[in-house]
């Protein structure tokens, strides 16, 4: 085997071996002579990732050699180094993005972790008063219309634990729900795609901002990533407040539907419920 890029460029002009071959030994050549190159000082194992990154570049740093003033191996060093610099800022990019976007759904995922659900004593008490009308009678239709109309945020847990408290069966409360879900199942699919757009938006501004951060200011990157970042805050904003005048609880004839009662039914049993919960609120402010 030759012992320079030069030799082996000699060969394959010479027709002594073929593109692959001649492609590959020059593969091999960097692999094995690190120190001959001017990324000497990497460590091993990420040059020999950048190698493998570099690898397909070779074609085109072949064709765009020309015999004129420099050797072949030194056009192919320089190459080398060139493309060294735009691996090293894709592999901190890389970082950034992966850093930031895991700094800013650490604390998200602590938010979002459910505790166990316990329905406490006082709670069961409001649920009880709620539930008994004017004569003194039980009507759980009221909070089951509020169960339904809050489906969105029902989850299985709690559903099972508040069954008791309002007089119905949890087998019977969640095959409501998962009525309500079928019924509004294209609705929801849609709720849940303008969120995942608009989280994506988010660790989009997220991380221009921390790329940001690394650049120096007063510089043409700087500017052109400043600008994205602020239409992309923009972008931001104008999706949460059309997400927010999304109607995301289920409507008055959807669950008359599911419980079987006339929609004015239903406008009744939320109205009443409604004004007995600010009643409780006064008494109990007063109290």
């Amino acid at each position: 085997m030759q012992n320079t890029l030069n030799d082996l460029y000699s060969g394959y002009i010479n027709g002594e071996m073929k593109r692959e071959e001649f492609e590959g030994l020059i593969y091999h050549y960097f692999v094995r002579n690190q120190e001959r190159t001017s990324i000497c000082h990497w460590k091993n194992d990420e040059y020999e990732d950048f190698i493998s990154w570099f690898y397909p570049r070779l074609k085109t740093a072949i064709d765009s050699y020309e015999e004129k003033g420099s050797s072949f191996e030194a056009f192919i060093k320089k190459y080398m180094l060139i493309s060294s610099k735009e691996y090293h800022v894709r592999t901190i990019t890389n970082s950034v993005i992966e850093h930031s976007a895991w700094s800013a759904r650490i604390p998200d995922m602590y938010a979002r972790e459910e505790p166990s659900v316990h329905i406490h004593e006082e709670t069961k008490m409001v649920l009880s008063k709620l539930v008994i009308g004017k004569k003194g009678r039980k009507n759980s239709r009221r909070i089951l219309a509020l169960i339904l109309k809050c489906y969105y945020y029902i989850s299985e847990d709690f559903a099972e634990k508040i069954a008791p408290a309002i007089g119905i069966k949890s087998g019977e409360l969640l095959d409501m729900i998962y009525r309500m879900r079928e019924i509004r199942q294209e609705k929801d699919d849609k709720i849940f795609s303008m969120k995942e757009r608009l989280y994506c938006q988010f660790y989009r501004c997220y991380i221009y901002d921390k790329r940001l951060s690394f650049l120096k200011e007063n510089t043409a990157a700087y500017s052109k990533l400043k600008i994205r970042l602020q239409k992309a805050r923009l972008r931001l904003e104008i999706m949460r407040k059309h997400i927010a005048e999304v109607r995301i609880e289920a409507t008055n004839r959807e669950i008359a539907e599911i419980i079987g009662i006339t929609k004015g039914t239903v406008d009744a049993s939320l109205c009443r419920l409604k004004s007995k919960w600010k009643d409780m609120a006064k008494q109990s402010a007063l109290n």
